[in-house]
């Protein structure tokens, strides 16, 4: 049985710790609110992009003129895995949920014959993977996640995607994420970046003839880098929410348990206290009456 001053010394232990957890529940409160508003104000904008690329592309389908980015390069041999996670963790499940859904794609696409990339954005994806599958990445991007996601970290995320593509070094790239739902819920989403896939739900049917200058082809030309910038952000603001709402999530489960285990540790404090009295009193008593 431990002593009192064993129990008193782990009760102010577990004490320290729930200070701790408390006060980085509070500050990942702070940071999901910011992080919510990016990710929410950032969502009608990526879809409004995806429905007016979906819409070109859906007029173009089949056209020799179409850019690279949209037709691709006719095969699908080699795969790219965008693989975003936090640079931190203390966050749940919310990195190993994206790793697993990670390893899993990887598994399947080796199955077929598929040659596999990855191309980590966020530390612990990155340390996570390299222990069984650091011959397939490729690239690394750490810390943006970290200071808070900018457009301008986006936009060179997808600027090393599209030059990668342009030499050659891989057929499809699809990236993977954990989309925002609530504080307590994220959702595994994975979406292919290039060649453009086209949502049907996106594509909105019309028999309106429009004039395009320039032409179709032009437009998508220019369109198709902004959209895979535009996307690219998107999933790293969805991650970045997602990463603070489940460290908010986590952080209060462990204030909890703290509080109940120090409970349970005063209440055999206690008890051990009192066996000590009980047995000093009988010491006591035996000895007097032994007088």
């Amino acid at each position: 049985m431990p002593s009192l001053k064993d129990l008193r010394n782990r009760i102010d232990s577990v004490k320290s710790t729930r200070k701790i957890t408390s006060a980085m529940k509070m500050v990942a409160a702070a940071k999901l609110r910011r992080a919510q508003e990016q990710a929410t104000h950032a969502r009608p904008y990526a879809e409004g992009m995806s429905r007016m690329v979906a819409n070109l592309a859906k007029a173009m389908e089949g056209d020799a003129r179409a850019p690279r980015l949209m037709s691709g390069t006719g095969k699908d041999e080699r795969h790219l895995l965008v693989v975003v996670t936090a640079d931190r963790g203390l966050c749940g499940g919310f990195n190993s949920s994206v790793i697993r859904e990670t390893r899993n794609r990887v598994r399947a696409l080796r199955s077929e014959g598929k040659a596999v990339q990855i191309f980590c954005v966020g530390r612990k994806g990155a340390d996570a993977l390299r222990r069984d599958l650091n011959s397939l990445i490729v690239e690394r991007v750490v810390d943006v996640m970290r200071r808070g996601v900018r457009f301008d970290d986006a936009k060179e995320v997808a600027a090393k995607l599209r030059q990668k593509f342009e030499a050659g070094e891989f057929d499809v790239c699809t990236i993977v994420y954990n989309r925002f739902v609530s504080a307590i819920t994220q959702q595994i989403t994975v979406r292919q970046l290039i060649p453009l896939a086209i949502d049907e739900s996106h594509h909105e049917a019309s028999h309106a003839l429009y004039e395009f200058e320039p032409d179709q082809a032009q437009i998508l030309e220019d369109l198709l880098p902004r959209n895979l910038a535009i996307q690219t952000f998107r999933a790293m603001l969805e991650s970045q929410a997602g990463e603070q709402g489940a460290r908010m999530t986590a952080m209060d489960n462990a204030t909890r348990n703290a509080g109940e285990m120090i409970d349970r540790l005063t209440l055999t404090y206690n008890r051990t206290r009192q066996a000590v009295i009980t047995s000093e009193l009988i010491e006591i008593i035996s000895g007097a009456e032994a007088l």
